[in-house]
């Protein structure tokens, strides 16, 4: 399967009002954003995970990181409620499943394979700190190496935003909204601009909580090998 997988290309997905999805796990939904393969993929999703669901235990050869959207995440590493931020290196091993329900915004295949570095964030206990000559924003730091730059941002209500994208940028809205152009963003919207882009958000009334990746290096996507 191939699901906008043109990198110089941007893409917008409502995923709000997409239908759900089922995956081979009975109970667990998802909605695609990007894909390149099959069951094993390169892949961008927002995952659902009805109570009491549960995947087997499995490897991720190619990594996986996830933010939790709602409700509780539960594997052997702990319960990791909304706001949780998990990279789950290549080679890392797990049981995901949900006791009560959860949903997730999730990254496969998208790790440098020699990247070993496990990350546990509960961002909800983080304070935003004031981004520096970017007025209206405050930002929560998650996690930066030389591929990438991922953080959790406030932007201030009604405020004018200009985003500078050399390598390219993802956006996820987590709550709030903001327009792009004609185009607006709401809850569990999802934004990825190319390289080379420049453009300007414009903030709603009620402002906007987001989660940010932007690529220091330009994006190689290919499909996993197995």
């Amino acid at each position: 399967m191939e699901l906008n997988n043109n990198f110089d290309q941007r893409v917008a997905i409502h995923s709000a009002s997409q239908a759900w999805l089922a995956s081979p796990i009975p109970g667990v939904d998802r909605r695609m954003l990007d894909r390149i393969g099959e069951e094993v993929a390169r892949a961008t999703s927002i995952v659902r995970y009805a109570p009491q669901s549960q995947f087997s235990p499995h490897v991720h050869t190619g990594g996986e990181e996830f933010l939790v959207l709602e409700g509780v995440f539960q594997d052997e590493h702990g319960d990791f409620h909304a706001g949780s931020y998990i990279r789950n290196p290549p080679e890392s091993s797990h049981t995901p499943g949900s006791e009560k329900g959860c949903v997730i915004f999730v990254k496969l295949w998208q790790f440098d394979l020699a990247d070993r570095t496990e990350v546990r964030i509960d961002s909800a206990a983080m304070l935003y700190s004031p981004a520096v000559d970017r007025p209206g924003i405050g930002i929560k730091e998650l996690f930066q190496d030389s591929r990438e730059r991922v953080s959790l941002e406030h932007w201030d209500a009604k405020a004018d935003i200009s985003l500078n994208s050399p390598h390219g940028m993802e956006i996820l809205v987590i709550d709030g909204t903001f327009s792009e152009g004609d185009e607006e963003f709401s809850t569990q919207s999802w934004l990825r601009l190319p390289q080379a882009t420049q453009t300007k958000i414009c903030v709603g009334k009620e402002g906007a909580r987001v989660w940010v990746k932007e690529h220091l290096a330009a994006v190689v996507a290919k499909a996993p090998q197995s």
